[in-house]
C-alpha cells in the first residue's frame, strides 16, 4: 500500500468535506459512534474558525483513510484535536503518523495548550491516548431535544445582545462559570462577533436576568453559554431559555436543538433533562502529562 498525507486549513472545500463526512459515516457504522462532532465537521467550512486537518490517502484506491483535526475554538491558541482512521486501515501505524504531523502543525501555529478528544467507548481512543502519555481530564455530554413550538414564559423578554448589556453579562458569567472579568469579556466578544453565533439576553422588568447563545448548523440549532443571574435562580428562567431556544429553532426551520454539558455538572444536567433534553453522545477530554 502507498499512502500520502496532506495538511489543509479551514475552510475546507466542498469535495474534501464530502470525503471527511464519508469517512466519519464509515467509521460510525463500524463503531456505533458519531464522529462528525469530535472531528469538527461543524467548523470545517467556517471562515471564522482557526483550524486544520491532516489527511491520509490510500493512493492506490484514491481514498481518504485517515484524518486528524485540530481547531482553536476560542482563538486562545488552545487546540482541541482528534484522530480517526478507517476501520479497514487500523493497526497500520496511520494513527501515529497523523498525530506526529498534527503536533507539528499545532507547533507551527503557535499552540500554547491542547486537549485530545475521543468519543466515549470509541475503540482504541482512550487506550491509545493513555499510551501516548495523555490522561483523562473531563467529559462533555451532548444533549438533544426536538425543535418545537413552545409557550412563552410570562414576563420574560428575550432579545439580541446590545453593548449596554455588557456589565450585566460579565456579572452573570462570572457568577455562573467562575470566569474572571477578562474571561467574561472575551466570551461576550466571541459570542457577539463570531459568524453564525447570536448572543441573547433575557429580561424581567427591564433587568437582565439571563443569557444564552445560539448557533445554526444546517437543520440543527446549538445552544451554548446558558446562564442565569444568581438572584433569579430557581424561578424557571433557565428552563424558559431552553424552551425559547426550541421554539426559536422551530420557527427557523431547524429540527433539533443540541447543547454540551460537563457530565460532572449535575445541577445543569437536571435543568436540561427537565426541559426535555436527552443524552445523544459523550466526548472525553485528555491532557498531556500528569
Amino acid at each position: 500500500m502507498n499512502f500520502s498525507a496532506i495538511t489543509v486549513s479551514f475552510p475546507i472545500d466542498e469535495e474534501t468535506f464530502g470525503e471527511l463526512k464519508a469517512l466519519c459515516q464509515e467509521a460510525a457504522q463500524a463503531d456505533a459512534a458519531n464522529y462528525e462532532l469530535v472531528m469538527n465537521l461543524h467548523a470545517a467550512r467556517n471562515y471564522e474558525m482557526s483550524g486544520f486537518y491532516v489527511l491520509v490517502y490510500d493512493d492506490e484506491q484514491n481514498k481518504l483513510v485517515g484524518m486528524a483535526s485540530a481547531v482553536d475554538m476560542m482563538g486562545l491558541k488552545t487546540f482541541e484535536w482528534s484522530v480517526l482512521v478507517s476501520p479497514m486501515y487500523r493497526q497500520l501505524g496511520i494513527g501515529n503518523a497523523l498525530v506526529n504531523v498534527l503536533q507539528e502543525g499545532m507547533a507551527v501555529r503557535g499552540a500554547e495548550g491542547e486537549l485530545a478528544l475521543t468519543v466515549e467507548n470509541s475503540p482504541f481512543g482512550a487506550n491509545y491516548l493513555m499510551k501516548k502519555g495523555y490522561h483523562y481530564s473531563f467529559s462533555e455530554a451532548t444533549l438533544e431535544a426536538k425543535a418545537e413550538m413552545m409557550t412563552p414564559y410570562d414576563g420574560l423578554t428575550i432579545r439580541r445582545f446590545e453593548f449596554k448589556d455588557t456589565l450585566a453579562l460579565v456579572e452573570i458569567f462570572s457568577a455562573a462559570f467562575g470566569d474572571t472579568l477578562e474571561e467574561a469579556h472575551e466570551l461576550i466578544e466571541f459570542n457577539s462577533t463570531t459568524a453564525d453565533l447570536i448572543l441573547w439576553v433575557a429580561e424581567v422588568d427591564n433587568v437582565v436576568v439571563g443569557t444564552v447563545t445560539t448557533r445554526k448548523e444546517g437543520e440543527v440549532q446549538w445552544v451554548t453559554a446558558l446562564a442565569v443571574h444568581p438572584e433569579f435562580e430557581g424561578r424557571g428562567i433557565g428552563s424558559a431559555l431552553l424552551n425559547w431556544a426550541k421554539d426559536f429553532a422551530y420557527r427557523g426551520g431547524e429540527k433539533t436543538v443540541l447543547l454540551d454539558v460537563e457530565i460532572e455538572n449535575l445541577r445543569a444536567l437536571s435543568v436540561y433533562e427537565k426541559a426535555g433534553f436527552i443524552k445523544s453522545m459523550q466526548i472525553d477530554y485528555y491532557v498531556y502529562g500528569g
